[in-house]
């Protein structure tokens, strides 16, 4: 594992760990605040901090990529001066801020055009921009159907259905994109419905309400992962974080002044659980993600950030004092086992000179 990958690996487990604890403040939120307003609020929050931090980091990176096209150009009028400059006039060393098309020109001999460079930054912006949009959709919807939920079903079971999601993750990539899966990860999706029905499913074979919205919750998040593993590696990850940060806002926003009455008292009652969602599961949580995304495979990053669900019930369990039944218990066992499965690589067989066909 290179450490790039492990570096992405570390900061979803991280994640993890910050989304797990978060479900003890939504919980403690919803005692004097209504979930959507619980919800707008925020995003709000987590859309000023990370809105500020990609306006320094936009500012610092266009200062450094006027100073390495300046570089460029002196190199390309007087090459002496770029070879007494050293390997900072060379277009392969230079920062990833000048594009490949560019450094393609100069070491063509022939000069940068325009049109070229800004091709390639609308570019970036565009998938940038669209790519917030699509996340901020999905992260709002299944954020809201999630603390809705948490009105009716404990911090521990939240968390273990929202994990569902590593396993419908798979199944809409083979379904969306025809990704092949392992057998493996049709045992795993097997046994998290089983799982799932020991967890949720009642003795009349209904599901509870509270349970079916964070299901609803575990679905749309499947939908944000892959979003985000499209995206990440076509725009700039952190204005990605900023910009869905906004969208989610403005959607909770405006459904929470359609079904619910936001009042400041009730913000102010609900200050504690607000912050600490908003900056750590918010703020912090989502952006690592989007952030360590950029170097991991979607379906293990599913699988580090369901830990969450393991950290939710130990939260709620210290925190809450919740307590499950024996079935619900088992449930999560067996839910654990199939989070474990789903990322565990298949030996691959590769055929030999003889046609005999080998384990490697």
């Amino acid at each position: 594992m290179n450490s790039k990958k492990a570096l992405g690996n570390g900061l979803l487990l991280l994640t993890a760990l910050i989304w797990g604890t978060a479900f003890v403040a939504q919980r403690s939120g919803m005692e004097s605040i209504e979930p959507i307003t619980f919800n707008a609020a925020r995003m709000a929050l987590s859309a000023i901090l990370i809105g500020g931090l990609a306006l320094i980091m936009r500012a610092k990176r266009r200062r450094n990529h006027e100073g390495c096209h300046e570089e460029a150009i002196i190199a390309k009028i007087n090459p002496e001066a770029g070879s007494e400059r050293g390997s900072e006039a060379k277009p392969e060393s230079l920062p990833e801020a000048i594009s490949s098309k560019k450094a393609e020109a100069l070491s063509k001999d022939r000069p940068i055009k325009n049109s070229e460079v800004k091709t390639d930054t609308r570019t970036e912006t565009a998938n940038t921009v669209i790519g917030g949009v699509l996340c901020g959709v999905f992260l709002s919807v299944a954020s809201i159907f999630q603390q809705m939920g948490l009105v009716y079903t404990t911090a521990g079971k939240a968390g273990f259905i929202t994990a569902m999601y590593m396993l419908i993750v798979p199944i809409l990539g083979f379904v969306l994109f025809k990704k092949k899966n392992t057998w493996l990860v049709w045992l795993a999706v097997v046994l998290g419905i089983v799982g799932m029905y020991l967890l949720c499913i009642t003795g009349e074979f209904t599901l509870a309400y509270g349970d079916a919205l964070v299901l609803v919750c575990a679905v749309t998040f499947s939908g944000h992962i892959l979003c985000c593993d499209r995206f990440v590696r076509l725009g700039r990850p952190l204005e990605i974080a900023a910009i869905q940060f906004v969208t989610a806002a403005v959607v909770s926003w405006i459904a929470a002044f359609i079904a619910e009455e936001p009042t400041i008292a009730k913000l102010t009652s609900a200050a504690v659980p607000i912050l600490y969602c908003g900056v750590m599961s918010g703020a912090i949580g989502y952006t690592l993600q989007i952030v360590a995304q950029k170097y991991t495979d979607p379906t293990i990053a599913s699988l580090l950030m369901s830990m969450e669900s393991v950290f939710a019930v130990l939260a709620g369990v210290i925190i809450l004092n919740e307590q499950m039944t024996t079935r619900e218990l088992a449930g999560c066992v067996v839910m654990f086992v199939a989070i474990v499965l789903v990322q565990k690589p298949v030996k691959k067989r590769k055929e030999m000179p003889s046609g005999k066909a080998t384990e490697c």
